[in-house]
């Protein structure tokens, strides 16, 4: 078939995408500038884009007090954060093997994450950061781990059970937020585990995992049965053929859950605010700031968002790549 060339159609297509585009920036571009502004100019009748910019609310967001040389130990972290993110986008040029660049680049975040309150009198929203880091993490990591094996179980077993099994875990995803609140409250009040991080990444693993199996199953669909036969002919195990052959092809399809795992995690709200009373993560933080009961509130609660989504946006960066892979490899079908 010929293809269709309409240049009045294509400059409506692109203008349309532009105006979105736009429409999904401004908002973020201007809370950016409200987290630079002072408390006066933030709150000017005038909206204010050209002004004289402050790093005052990022620093009382972020730390207690400022030594005298905070702006030496400041420039020090941001140096070594900005080399480890360069390690990571620019690892398949080092001549050194990939998985040892990674594994480099986590330890030496988890060090420099430890090291900084040991540094800097870190205010308490930087604890709300690193109990984000660990929900959020382990919350993945389970997932993933559990998604895995479920979903490839069920691609490959079309019995019965496997359609119960889909069928109620798609019931469970069904499920309003508040219906979880109750049994897993009492679960922690009975176990000692409420405000814990483990009730925390329970909870969230329980209500992610539906939908991990189910989109993880739909990868491994598009794997042909084929290639772990001809692994376990060739001597694999079941375990040994998954975990050498269809992972490595699978992996585009596992970031992309792993990701939207990822964001279901960090920006959960209702459970870790009435599972938690101190071990909060960054979106129950930021809701101290958007009250209305202090007018100082405004510029830290654009401060608190710009930190909250600038890690997102590096780790969809860093990932794009393979995100990309696995949606697209997840849209072919046949």
């Amino acid at each position: 078939m010929e293809k269709v060339n309409n240049p009045v159609g294509r400059l409506f297509i692109h203008l349309a995408l532009i105006l979105f585009a736009i429409y999904s920036i401004v908002p973020f571009f201007w809370t950016t500038l409200q987290s630079f502004k002072t408390l006066k100019d933030a709150n000017s009748r005038t909206p204010l884009i050209f002004f004289e910019p402050t790093w005052e609310n990022y620093t009382d967001l972020w730390l207690r007090s400022v030594s005298e040389n905070g702006a030496t130990i400041g420039y020090f972290i941001l140096a070594a954060v900005v080399v480890l993110i360069c390690l990571l986008l620019f690892a398949r040029y080092i001549p050194v093997r990939n998985s040892i660049v990674y594994l480099f680049v986590v330890v030496s975040f988890a060090v420099l994450l430890w090291a900084i309150p040991q540094l800097v009198d870190t205010a308490k929203f930087y604890d709300y950061f690193i109990n984000t880091i660990i929900v959020t993490v382990g919350t993945v990591v389970v997932s993933i781990s559990i998604g895995c094996l479920a979903g490839y179980s069920l691609a490959r077993y079309a019995g019965y059970a496997s359609v119960v099994i889909l069928i109620a875990a798609l019931a469970f995803r069904a499920l309003p937020r508040l219906a979880f609140i109750l049994p897993y409250y009492w679960i922690g009040t009975a176990t000692n585990l409420l405000d814990t991080h483990i009730l925390v990444i329970i909870t969230l693993v329980a209500v992610n995992q539906p939908f991990t199996i189910w989109m993880l199953r739909s990868f491994f669909m598009d794997i042909p049965r084929e290639l772990e036969e001809s692994a376990m002919v060739d001597g694999c195990n079941r375990l040994t053929a998954f975990t050498r052959v269809i992972i490595p092809i699978m992996w585009p399809g596992i970031i992309s859950t792993a990701l939207f795992s990822l964001l279901l995690a960090y920006n959960e709200f209702l459970l870790v605010r009435l599972l938690t009373q101190t071990n909060w993560t960054l979106p129950v933080a930021i809701s101290r700031f958007t009250g209305g009961e202090d007018p100082r509130h405004l510029t830290l609660a654009a401060a608190s968002a710009v930190s909250a989504t600038i890690p997102i946006v590096l780790v969809i960066l860093f990932f794009q790549k393979n995100l990309v892979k696995g949606l697209a490899a997840g849209a072919v079908k046949g």
